[in-house]
Parts: structure tokens; sequence; C-alpha cells
């Protein structure tokens, strides 16, 4: 998740109204009121983030896979809605897709207006004779396939939305992959090029629409400034941050 190429916006959060100014439009007017879906919401980023979009006004939906972490997490965050879904399982993000609208139109609502992925986990080691099929089987799905899920899923409440913002969180080994985690640096750049994809179809079809990717050497310790950015990311004007890549931590 580094901010190297010349087009990103530095490490400073993404709510910044310089950038917004440098590409000649005006401050997006936040977060307060929009719909935020979190997917993998149950580990120590999803709640800081969870925690800072609720502080600023946004409804927050956390989901996970498992019962028992999200019945931890409802209690750190007691008025996030929560969800149990298979992220990885298709019909099962088609069908919570599908609750949430219905929901969200009963009470006069739209659909998501962001989407915060941060399913992830990590495998290696061993060299590349170490990079193992169950190794990239469980990177792959948790990785790529539940992005590949929920983004389409929700693309059209995203598309719809007069703020859509789409944020997923990627490695530096990306761009330095070593080769104990050749399987983890692989499904990292897989997930970044089909955000960027995202971002180019917001370009095309949504110009208020964003897609950002936040890059990290290790989550651990920033998940403060990965929560304060994403907030930022309703602050910042969609065409100065879509398709940028963010470095934290520096």
């Amino acid at each position: 998740m580094t901010n190297h190429p010349a087009d990103a916006v530095d490490g400073s959060p993404v709510d910044s109204s310089a950038a917004a100014s440098a590409a000649g439009s005006a401050v997006a007017p936040g977060v307060a009121g929009r719909t935020v879906l979190i997917a993998g919401a149950t580990s120590a980023a999803g709640v800081a983030v969870a925690t800072a979009l609720r502080t600023a006004g946004a409804r927050v939906i956390a989901v996970g896979s498992n019962a028992e972490r999200l019945a931890t997490f409802a209690a750190e965050v007691p008025d996030a809605i929560t969800r149990v879904c298979d992220l990885s399982d298709f019909a099962a993000v088609n069908a919570l897709a599908s609750e949430i609208r219905d929901a969200a139109a009963a009470h006069g609502h739209g659909g998501i207006d962001g989407l915060i992925h941060l399913v992830g986990g990590w495998r290696g080691g061993g060299g590349l004779a170490g990079q193992t099929d169950e190794d990239w089987d469980f990177l792959h799905r948790n990785v790529v396939t539940t992005l590949r899920n929920t983004t389409r899923a929700f693309n059209p409440d995203l598309l719809a939305s007069p703020a859509g913002r789409l944020a997923i969180v990627s490695s530096v080994s990306v761009d330095k992959p070593a080769p104990g985690g050749a399987n983890y640096a692989a499904a990292k750049a897989a997930a970044e090029t089909w955000t960027r994809a995202v971002g180019q179809g917001f370009a095309k079809a949504a110009p208020d629409a964003a897609a950002v990717i936040f890059v990290v050497r290790g989550l651990e310790g920033l998940e403060a400034e990965l929560a304060t950015n994403v907030v930022g990311l309703w602050n910042a004007d969609a065409a100065s941050v879509n398709n940028t890549r963010v470095r934290l931590g520096e």
C-alpha cells in the first residue's frame, strides 16, 4: 500500500483541501449521513475505521464471516449495524447487497456510499519453494475473491451515490516482492489492479466516485491513521484521489 507513483497523494490525510483545490473542484461535503460498509470489520483496523466513521456521523454496516467476532465488534462499536456473510461466496454477497438496499429504501435512504475492504491475512515464508497451493488459495480467497465479489455486488450503489468511495489496504511488498512472500505480493498486486479497474469505471461513469489504495508495510499501529484517512476520503474531491496509492506510516 505504498504511494510512490507520481499521481499519488502524499502521506498526509486525503481530506486535505489542498488536494481538492489542485483538481480545481469544491471540497466534497463529508461523510456525515452517508452509509459505509466495512468488509472484514472485526480486526483492530475495522474497529478503528468504524469508530471514526460513526464519530463523523456516518452509518456503518460491519460485515464479517464469524458471528462471535462480530459480537465482540458490536460491543466496541454498539451503534454499527452488523451482518454475517461469507464474502468469498458471490451469491451470498449479492443477497446481502439486496438486503441492504431493501432496508435502506424502507428508511428513505439510498444504497451504500462507501465500501472499505479490510479482508486479508498473511501466509508466507520458506522462499519460492515454500509458496504452497494452500497458502495461495487462502490469500486469493481472502484478498482477491472477497474484493471482486463485494465490488461487483455493490458497484451499482457506489455509481449511484453522490460520493461513492472504495478503499482497500495493500502492501509495500507489491513494489518490492520477495520470494518468501511471492504468494502474498501477487495477491495484493491483483487486488490493486482490480481496484484501479474499478476506479477507471468511476472516472468514466461516476466522476463523483473514487477508488483509493492505502499502502502499508504493516498495519499494526497504523489503525488510527488509516481511520483518519478513510474518513477524509469524503472531504476530498473525487477526481483528486481516484486511483491513487496513499502510503501510510511515513
